[in-house]
């Protein structure tokens, strides 16, 4: 999982079932559009995330497209994050001390 993804998805978790624009998301998850919208893409085409377009309610507003995690999204969202957590966890964890063999013996 890139590290990008894994700040999408902590922005998404904060309040899963909260639509979620772009921008925000972008702010959110320190990214560029560059690198956001196509993640948001993917997501979308593994049915983790769903989006819609919202019509401006005042004139002169642009449309914006909300985004939003699927029930299934967030429970890989947590799973993914989760594993990724232990991974680091055990890779800074120090290692066990070798046992060593007694004088005298064959170990």
């Amino acid at each position: 999982m890139t590290a990008s993804l894994q700040r999408v998805l902590r922005a998404f978790l904060e309040d899963p079932a909260a639509p979620r624009y772009g921008y925000d998301l972008m702010k959110a998850a320190s990214l560029k559009s560059g690198t956001l919208y196509p993640l948001l893409a993917r997501l979308e085409s593994q049915k983790l995330v769903t989006s819609a377009w919202e019509t401006p309610e005042q004139a002169g507003q642009r449309p914006r497209k909300y985004y939003k995690l699927t029930g299934e999204g967030a429970q890989v969202g947590r799973l993914g994050l989760a594993h990724e957590s232990a991974a680091r966890q055990r890779a800074a964890a120090p290692a066990a001390p070798r046992a060593r063999a007694a004088p005298g013996s064959l170990g």
